[in-house]
């Protein structure tokens, strides 16, 4: 199975586990480090996700795993929140993240710099708009595709 199909299989695995239990489904990976494979489950919910959650998560998940016998290579098995500086990907962590604190990678340069940080204001299926946090207060847009990652700045 390729990256993106076993990420989807993981998906509809986990997500009558997510559903049941009231919590929200952030992101599934799958991804190498070094010489081991990581399927990653975040999850979140209201006031936090806590250790007993991501445990009734992975046991329930890694038994429908196990069941279905789709992955071929061995991986780690990781639950977890995802974190204070959880990168933004779906519409639903931008809509949630309108008026915070941004930290932007850029694949080239925007006026000298490939990072930059600011206040999302807004969001399209196209580009994300931020308001600049330096003392200028510049409202920049950029395209989402000159856009490496995009997360929650730790302030």
């Amino acid at each position: 199975m390729k990256k993106s199909e076993i990420e989807q299989h993981c998906t509809e695995l986990v997500t009558p586990i997510i559903e049941e239990n009231n919590f929200e489904l952030v992101d599934v990976e799958y991804v190498k480090e070094g010489a081991d494979y990581y399927l990653r489950v975040y999850a979140d919910k209201e006031g936090g996700i806590n250790i007993d959650d991501c445990v009734l998560i992975s046991r329930a998940l890694e038994a429908k795993l196990d069941e279905a016998d789709k992955i071929k290579d061995a991986y780690i098995l990781e639950v977890s929140s995802p974190g204070l500086t959880r990168p933004l990907k779906k519409d639903k962590d931008f809509k949630r993240s309108i008026g915070k604190l941004v930290e932007i990678k850029l694949y080239k340069q925007h006026n000298g710099s490939k990072e930059l940080t600011g206040f999302l204001e807004s969001f399209d299926d196209n580009t994300i708009t931020i308001m600049n946090d330096d003392d200028d207060h510049e409202e920049i847009t950029l395209n989402r595709n000159e856009i490496s990652m995009i997360r929650l700045a730790f302030v």
